[in-house]
């Protein structure tokens, strides 16, 4: 299976931990949190795991509206910012995080990706590139 994100991407991916995940509850309001992710390399992915977070706004704001945003990102250096924005489809699942995370509960939410925007990877600091994915 051929990838939607590049190589420099999925480096980056798989380097990082944490990202924050945006969704909007059913009135359209906003909601931005840190979480735990993974790259699901078999799905091409990305699976949200966490404590209490089966029982959380995001969750149900996931499960909900069924979109979701989501950035890692960071600052290595002065003038040095890169990252990955992902926006695409939720999927909000009952079971599995464990499989995931050891310890975390076991809902989960997966992110089917369909735009990827990426800066400071393989372009510049302030030269982003977006693409539709699917």
């Amino acid at each position: 299976m051929i990838s939607v994100f590049t190589d420099a991407e999925l480096a980056y991916l798989t380097a990082m931990r944490l990202g924050r995940l945006a969704t909007v509850d059913a009135t359209g309001a906003p909601h931005v949190v840190p979480v735990g992710f993974h790259y699901n390399a078999e799905l091409d992915a990305i699976d949200v795991t966490g404590w209490g977070l089966g029982h959380s706004k995001k969750y149900r704001d996931a499960q909900a509206t069924g979109r979701v945003a989501f950035v890692v990102d960071d600052a290595p250096g002065p003038g040095a910012q890169r990252g990955v924005e992902i926006r695409g489809a939720a999927e909000a699942w009952a079971v599995g995080g464990l499989l995931i995370r050891p310890g975390a509960d076991p809902e989960f939410i997966r992110i089917i990706p369909a735009r990827v925007i990426s800066w400071g990877l393989d372009t510049g600091p302030f030269e982003p590139r977006g693409r539709d994915v699917r």
